[in-house]
């Protein structure tokens, strides 16, 4: 997962500091704005989606017992949590 993972975070991070200096600089106007913006959302699925890849990759190796108490260390016990989805991360 690192593998994969690390790249996209670095690559994200580049992506808003890009961002934060096109208002430093004074020089973001509505059409970078929505292209810097677009681009920062398709990493950041790209990122979440590559998280959850590898949970579900994961959940398919553990035993339910394994599942359990991961979910629980993760605070997704689903012990009356309402609107929050089990997915692992």
């Amino acid at each position: 997962m690192k593998a994969e993972a690390i790249p996209l975070g670095e690559y994200l991070i580049q992506q808003e500091a890009k961002l934060e200096r096109l208002f430093a600089e004074q020089a973001a106007t509505p059409a970078n704005l929505v292209k810097a913006t677009g681009a920062i959302g398709v990493t950041q699925g790209e990122l979440r989606a590559a998280h959850l890849r590898y949970y579900l990759a994961m959940i398919e190796v553990l035993t339910p017992e394994q599942v359990q108490r991961y979910r629980e260390v993760r605070g997704h016990g689903g012990h009356g949590q309402k609107g929050h989805t089990d997915h692992g991360c």
